[in-house]
């Protein structure tokens, strides 16, 4: 199923070394004929880093969407009761926000939002970008690949020699891991081999 006339949250959180790729992600997505609606978590909206700061965050998700950011737990909470979104994209997740996404924990917009959109049985779609992927979060990436109405962006060690630990998704398999899963289907194979 394509994006076209769907609306589509995408929800980004603080692996910011994947942003320039995410943001030309994006605007794939906008281009399919989607409606998009940006959520940043805490880290996205405060932050300040080698990689960008805050405030042009904020302008580049804008101007490619249309749509200011969703930036508040209250505004991320409507996204249940008034079925806001058909599909939810968190890209990129960090191993902080697998870890609480894993055990309901709904403290940023972000997990407000996944929260909210689970409740109407319609698809999470993680892009995992974390360090601690394959040590202290890989029971957090087992029990969400258990859950219904959760699909990954196919990934792997971005680094295994020096970060043996890390895993980071593949940009370029974001929009076709989102239609799939519109489908309720995951893309396979959902392990790459090492980059």
């Amino acid at each position: 199923m394509t994006l076209n006339g769907k609306e589509v949250g995408f929800a980004m959180t603080g692996s910011f070394c994947t942003f320039s790729v995410i943001f030309k992600e994006l605007e794939r997505i906008v281009a399919t004929g989607a409606n998009v609606t940006p959520i940043f978590s805490y880290a996205v909206q405060n932050i300040d880093c080698r990689f960008g700061k805050s405030k042009e965050f904020y302008e580049t998700a804008k101007k490619i969407t249309g749509n200011n950011p969703i930036l508040t737990l209250e505004t991320a909470e409507p996204i249940g009761p008034k079925c806001l979104l058909d599909i939810l994209i968190i890209a990129p997740c960090t191993g902080n926000s697998l870890a609480k996404l894993s055990l309901a924990i709904t403290d940023t917009p972000v997990l407000m939002a996944a929260k909210a959109h689970l409740r109407n049985d319609k698809p999470i779609v993680i892009f995992p970008s974390t360090n601690d992927a394959l040590s202290m979060n890989f029971k957090n990436i087992g029990s969400l690949l258990n859950c219904k109405n959760v699909f990954f962006v196919p990934f792997s060690q971005d680094n295994h020699i020096k970060k043996p630990n890390s895993l980071v998704a593949d940009p370029s398999s974001i929009l076709e891991t989102a239609e799939m899963a519109l489908d309720g289907k995951q893309l396979q194979p959902i392990i790459l081999p090492p980059k």
